[in-house]
């Protein structure tokens, strides 16, 4: 086993552990005898009387061969169980009589239901991480699934949250209490600053509706938790093998954003538009389409003054009359403005064409500046 397996592993019989002993306390409060759990290694595990918790005990379950039966050893009756064929765990009951081998062989069937039920969830969970960070291999993909008997046919959208401030406050507990069916959502950690939810949902969901998913992220951190995050977000994968695409989707929907949309929390990839095709381009060729944009003068010899005017005139749609009134400018000076950026450019951002080559370029200049981290 290596050590990534053997940590989930023993993370998992630690949570198995603590299950447990709360269900050992209660069957204790109403039996009204001492009860526990030993592992195969004869080590007491969980019991009513917390001071036995870690103790060797003598019983073995390899001197025993039936899991039917119950045994009985040093005045205490026992009876294994587990998921697997070899018996992981034994219950044992305080007494000999037919009444402790009655309690034995309810709290074996109790338990037994119990751990397999955790150890499938956690089980589950580490399956999907495994699927969307490309561990596993495609052909073994659906064979894991048959034996977590994980729905492979429903649809599920992969959310990537970046903690931007830290405290104290755990970004990963707060999503996992905001998204608490485990049987359906995942929540796991990628990086000391990354949190990732796999999340079910309905099929044919609206963009906008995952947005609001995203905004009740974004709004709980922030107004109950002090902690600022940006969410990026993949596209509904129908299939669990699209899940590590939709990942992806999700970490380039950040990066993106970050370079083109700064003032955003919330990045879509679906609504990435031009940006996502900027951004999947080399480097040299973005260079190359600069300069053959602006052959008669550089980008950088536009003031800041210009370059507001122009972001303006896009965002009213070339529309000059609306673009002065926002501006607080006569029309025959932004008229001005205009045909200053022609000459200096050669692009007439009033014509149609001419606008759209110089809204890319700006979007391109914008992206080599940034320099992205690429998935």
């Amino acid at each position: 086993m290596d050590i990534y397996k053997y940590m989930f592993y023993e993370r998992g019989v630690l949570m198995s552990n603590r299950l447990f002993q709360g269900i050992i306390h209660q069957m204790h409060d109403s039996i009204g005898r001492t009860v526990g759990v030993v592992d195969d290694c004869a080590t007491v595990v969980a019991c009513s009387d917390l001071a036995r918790t870690g103790e060797r005990n003598d019983f073995l379950m390899s001197d025993y061969g039936s899991v039917e039966e119950c045994h009985v050893r040093d005045g205490f009756t026992y009876k294994t169980f587990g998921s697997d064929e070899k018996p992981e765990f034994a219950v044992f009951v305080a007494g000999t009589d037919e009444l402790a081998s009655q309690f034995c062989s309810l709290m074996a069937v109790s338990l037994s239901g119990i751990k397999q039920y955790y150890d499938e969830k956690y089980d589950r969970a580490n399956f999907i991480k495994n699927v969307i960070l490309d561990n596993i291999l495609p052909g073994d993909i659906y064979i894991k699934a048959r034996e977590l008997r994980f729905p492979t046919d429903v649809s599920r959208v992969v959310l990537f949250i970046r903690v931007l401030t830290t405290n104290d406050i755990s970004v990963f507990d707060v999503i996992q209490n905001l998204f608490p069916d485990k049987t359906k959502d995942f929540v796991f950690s990628v990086s000391e600053s990354d949190v990732v939810l796999v999340k079910e949902i309905r099929p044919g969901i609206e963009s906008s509706d995952l947005e609001k998913l995203a905004r009740s992220i974004v709004d709980t951190l922030g107004s109950e938790f002090f902690t600022r995050v940006n969410v990026g977000i993949g596209t509904a994968a129908v299939g669990i093998k699209d899940l590590a695409k939709s990942f992806k989707e999700a970490q380039v929907a950040l990066e993106v954003g970050k370079v083109f949309d700064t003032d955003k929390s919330i990045v879509s990839y679906d609504n990435l538009g031009i940006a996502r095709l900027i951004y999947q381009l080399p480097t040299t060729l973005c260079e190359m389409f600069l300069r053959e944009v602006f052959k008669k003068g550089s980008i950088e010899s536009l003031d800041q003054e210009t370059l507001f005017t122009i972001q303006k005139f896009f965002e009213n749609n070339l529309n000059v009359s609306e673009t002065s009134r926002k501006l607080f400018v006569h029309r025959n000076t932004l008229v001005y403005r205009l045909e200053k950026i022609k000459k200096l450019t050669g692009l007439d951002l009033r014509e149609f064409d001419h606008a759209i080559i110089f809204k890319v370029a700006l979007m391109v200049k914008k992206y080599l500046s940034a320099n992205p981290v690429k998935y």
